[in-house]
């Protein structure tokens, strides 16, 4: 099993608790795992990105060669299209569809929306409706890893025991709400990948 997984955003969208949840469930499952650090201005409204790479066999470089990566995982949609040259011909790319408007000369959203929709391996999502429905409207991250559990090769079950370990500090009802954001995630991504 290997997956190298970018994952991109905006700084304070989550990126981080992502690769967390992640990074977690593969070690319980007995994976090895290479987190590069995050690159950009990760204080919060810069670019941020980060190489995750997942393995049942040692891994020697942390960072995604050009063309290598499995999946682009995005909480902005052209964040996610900045990255396409690192994505493999098979790779899927995971992304909210929800623009985060934070420059002057930021893209036309219908340009964004048909170049997304043009991509061969795409899920697409309104992860903050579905962290909104959750009733967590800051859970947008956990929708957008629900919608690429069904891509991971990783138990569900594992992500959600990593979601439930880095939220416990925050209560139960944290917890929950995270949940059902990655759960509402998931369900949107089996539809989308099963055509």
């Amino acid at each position: 099993m290997k997956k190298d997984i970018i994952l991109s955003g905006v700084g304070g969208q989550g990126i981080l608790s992502i690769a967390t949840v992640i990074g977690r469930a593969a070690l319980a499952e007995g994976l090895q795992i290479k987190q590069a650090e995050v690159h950009g201005m990760s204080q919060r409204g810069g670019d941020v990105q980060s190489h995750l790479r997942i393995s049942s066999s040692e891994i020697r470089s942390d960072l995604i060669p050009r063309g290598g990566a499995d999946l682009i995982v995005s909480l902005e949609p052209m964040e996610a299209l900045r990255y396409l040259p690192w994505l493999s011909a098979e790779g899927w790319v995971v992304t909210n569809t929800v623009p985060f408007v934070n420059i002057p000369n930021y893209p036309d959203e219908k340009a964004l929306d048909a170049e997304l929709h043009a991509l061969p391996h795409v899920v697409l999502l309104d992860a903050d409706a579905l962290a909104r429905e959750a009733a967590s409207p800051r859970s947008a991250n956990m929708a957008l890893l629900g919608a690429t559990a069904p891509l991971l090769d990783i138990a569900a079950e594992r992500l959600e025991e990593g979601i439930r370990a880095i939220f416990a500090r925050k209560g139960d009802a944290v917890v929950e709400a995270n949940l059902a954001a990655f759960r509402a995630g998931y369900e949107t991504a089996k539809k989308q990948t099963a055509r």
